[in-house]
């Protein structure tokens, strides 16, 4: 068993968060002591592990208790918990993509900045042909030139 102090430490999380984690629902089966403190064991910890995991995966704290909730049904409700498992995939592989262009445009932005920092102008680099750039940066230049939600980036 583990006091919300060492739970607290072990997530980085602060106290009022997981009390409010608590007060929301998320931590359905959390036991007290006779003298009303919140004592957590393996499966509440591994619960906290999940929510922070699923909020860093972008999903929103009332889709979370719903996921809690369907766990604490059981069986009935694995249909519905694999399907949002496959939602936020998906939309956690779309946000991965987004971030690996905005990464490919960082590289070659940090490429081109070099290069005119050594020449000391943009005279050249500014007009140069993704052909006569680097292998490497041409692709990551090529890669976040491709985005359809806003091309002119």
């Amino acid at each position: 068993m583990y006091s919300i102090g060492e739970v607290s430490e072990m997530f980085q999380l602060s106290i009022p968060t997981l009390r409010y984690y608590d007060r929301q629902g998320l931590l359905p089966n959390l036991k007290r002591t006779a003298s009303g403190l919140r004592s957590f064991d393996h499966n509440d910890v591994e619960g906290i592990r999940m929510i922070e995991y699923l909020k860093k995966a972008g999903m929103p704290l009332k889709d979370i208790r719903t996921f809690m909730d369907w766990c604490t049904i059981g069986d009935a409700t694995l249909v519905e918990r694999r399907d949002l498992f496959f939602e936020r995939l998906e939309v956690v592989q779309a946000e991965i993509a987004a971030l690996n262009r905005v990464q490919d445009l960082l590289r070659f932005k940090s490429w081109y900045y070099s290069e005119a920092v050594k020449e000391q102008t943009e005279d050249r680099i500014k007009n140069i042909r993704p052909e006569d750039m680097p292998e490497d940066i041409r692709q990551a230049y090529e890669r976040s030139h491709t985005d359809l939600i806003c091309p002119s980036l």
